[in-house]
């Protein structure tokens, strides 16, 4: 009776740690299908945006484009296609999603860069869609981590060509504009990973400036409100 009851402890006590073990964010949480929400389906998004799979808006909710990237993603990387993130697809997914090329870490920047970037995306964004908010500030992070810009958000910002600056709002002084909550927010997602326009490292209104050597340099990669990203 004695050992039964040991063992019964034992047991109960093993169930616990199985169940109240934190599972790794290289692992999977939950199977993740149609009409789920929350913050695991918000990071699915994300990580599908970083890999170029969902250019739409990040709410956290499974619907048909997230569907829809997740099939995509499956058929790529050969593995089951039933537009189910369960534990194949996000085991594949996260595997390499911290170590790509032109990817950013929130860890890797500091409140001044958040400071900074939300400033050049409300002077350069201020009046378009909120997508293209986050598009203007992963350009900027992109040139970040590219080797043919300067390593700093501050720097990338100011920097100038010849005696020219590279974004106009450093010239004509709205980069000290105070950013709306909007671009702040926009800022946070781009630091986050969300890259609406992958690895585009320039931008330009094509109602506001020709843009003639990045069009004859640089290849198209879309459109986000008045904005043309080139990469």
């Amino acid at each position: 009776m004695k050992n039964r009851k040991i063992a019964y402890i034992l047991l109960v006590m093993l169930m616990l740690t199985v169940f109240t073990t934190p599972v790794s964010a290289s692992e999977y949480t939950r199977t993740m299908k149609f009409t789920d929400r929350g913050d695991d389906v918000l990071r699915l998004q994300k990580t599908l945006n970083s890999k170029g799979y969902y250019n739409y808006h990040i709410d956290g909710i499974y619907g048909k484009r997230t569907e829809n990237a997740v099939i995509k993603f499956q058929i790529d990387n050969k593995i089951r296609i039933d537009g189910i993130a369960g534990p194949e697809t996000q085991r594949t997914l996260y595997a390499n999603s911290t170590a790509s090329r032109g990817g950013t870490s929130s860890n890797k920047y500091t409140s001044g860069d958040l400071y900074w970037l939300s400033r050049i995306i409300q002077a350069e964004a201020g009046a378009e869609p909120y997508k293209g908010k986050v598009a203007v500030g992963s350009v900027i992070l992109n040139r970040v981590n590219s080797k043919e810009f300067p390593n700093t958000i501050y720097n990338v910002i100011f920097e100038y060509y010849g005696n020219i600056p590279q974004f106009s709002p450093v010239q004509d002084g709205t980069i000290y504009n105070t950013p709306s909550q909007d671009s702040i927010n926009a800022a946070k997602d781009a630091i986050n990973g969300v890259r609406p326009v992958g690895n585009s490292t320039y931008f330009f209104n094509p109602n506001k400036a020709k843009g003639s050597w990045i069009v004859k340099n640089k290849t198209y990669v879309t459109k986000i409100g008045g904005h043309v990203f080139y990469k």
